[in-house]
């Protein structure tokens, strides 16, 4: 059996774009859980807080990258900071989306 390499890029890019959506998720479920979720995405999108939002849920990321600095598994951190710059972009683009 392999054993599960945790640092490499592919575990920090997964991590990088998973944790921001879970705590998307978690958001709606403690916050606007009352409501369906189409709903709640037809909400945020309507009163253009879907990118601050988004920015917001970006933050976990500081910490998983921190701990991969922590442990060492630098080619992890790295995958952390692409798929944070991916968001990055991804609310960039939506700014542009919100302004036009």
């Amino acid at each position: 059996m392999r054993k599960l390499e945790l640092n490499s890029q592919r575990t920090g890019v997964f991590a990088g774009l998973i944790i921001p959506l879970v705590s998307f998720f978690l958001v709606y479920l403690f916050r606007y859980g009352h409501i369906p979720f189409f709903e709640f995405l037809k909400y945020v999108w309507f009163r253009d807080i879907l990118a601050p939002l988004m920015s917001l849920n970006i933050l976990p990321n500081l910490l998983i990258f921190y701990i991969f600095i922590r442990k060492n598994y630098l080619f992890s951190a790295r995958g952390v900071l692409l798929a944070t710059f991916i968001f990055a972009g991804i609310i960039l683009l939506l700014k542009v989306i919100s302004w036009l």
